[in-house]
Order: C-alpha cells, then sequence, then structure tokens
C-alpha cells in the first residue's frame, strides 16, 4: 500500500489540554499559527469567508492497531457498534479530524477560529475556506447521532 508524509502547516493554541473532555467545543477560541514558511500573506483572502474548514491530525492519541470489528460509538454500552468509517473520532487510521469553524479574525500567518474540537498543540495539515457549493444538503443521519452530539458544540 502506498504511503504519504505529510508535514503540518501550522499549530493550534487554545484552552484545552485534556483529550478526554470531548464536549462543549462551541465556544473555544483557537489560534492557529500558521507556519513561517508560508509567509506573512499565506491566509490573505480567508477573511472573506465566515467559515474555514481545519484539517488536523489527532497526534495525541495512539493508533489503534485493529479495525475490522464494529465497536460501540464512544466506546459506551449504550450506542450501537460501528465500523471505523462510521464515526469521526481519533481512534481510526491517519488519525485525521477535520472540523468547519467560523473565522473570527485573520492577522499575517494567524487564524483565530471558534468552536474547532482539537486541543492545544494539535498539529494542522490544511485549510480550506468552506464554500457554499461544496456544502451537502438534506443530510440524513441516526437519530442517536443527534442525541449524542447534541452538547458536543454547546458552549
Amino acid at each position: 500500500m502506498l504511503s504519504f508524509e505529510i508535514t503540518p502547516i501550522g499549530t493550534v493554541r487554545n484552552d484545552r489540554t485534556d483529550v478526554q473532555h470531548t464536549d462543549n467545543w462551541g465556544a473555544v477560541r483557537s489560534t492557529i499559527t500558521i507556519d513561517e514558511r508560508f509567509g506573512e500573506a499565506c491566509l490573505q483572502g480567508l477573511e472573506g469567508f465566515s467559515h474555514v474548514e481545519v484539517l488536523f491530525i489527532f497526534d495525541q492519541f495512539p493508533e489503534h492497531g485493529d479495525y475490522r470489528e464494529p465497536r460501540p460509538y464512544r466506546g459506551r454500552s449504550d450506542l450501537p457498534s460501528v465500523g471505523v468509517f462510521a464515526g469521526r473520532g481519533p481512534r481510526r487510521p491517519n488519525r485525521i479530524g477535520v472540523t468547519c469553524c467560523a473565522i473570527e479574525s485573520v492577522h499575517g500567518r494567524e487564524l483565530t477560529v471558534v468552536g474547532l474540537d482539537a486541543v492545544s498543540g494539535t498539529p494542522v495539515i490544511d485549510l480550506k475556506p468552506t464554500m457554499a457549493e461544496f456544502r451537502p444538503v438534506n443530510i440524513k443521519q441516526p437519530e442517536w447521532v443527534s442525541r449524542l452530539m447534541s452538547e458536543y458544540f454547546q458552549p
């Protein structure tokens, strides 16, 4: 199987450090500092967007060796077992996370966002402006997901 090496473009800084505290991300303000190799104008134009998709690495979680068996979501026995690609958690192959966040400000190589569910020190691997044409409509999901996620982005 082909493999790739990815070098982070920046780092997250915020007040969240506990990877086990997995809810209430809605009011979390994070500053992403982009590596100087991209220059001071690397975020130019991003201020015209309301949201940005942040791709990051769940680097503080070890890779789980065997993904073949479905497991209860978030390890909770009251939730159904799902395959590794039916969830968004950190224990996954390649440990890549992605979250759509509100842009608060853009200054040089610093991007401040609200609602990023990544702890301080998390490496960022890419940023993509959120464009309406790329967002899906008529999303369908199981009822238990809505119940589970009801507090995820609450302040």
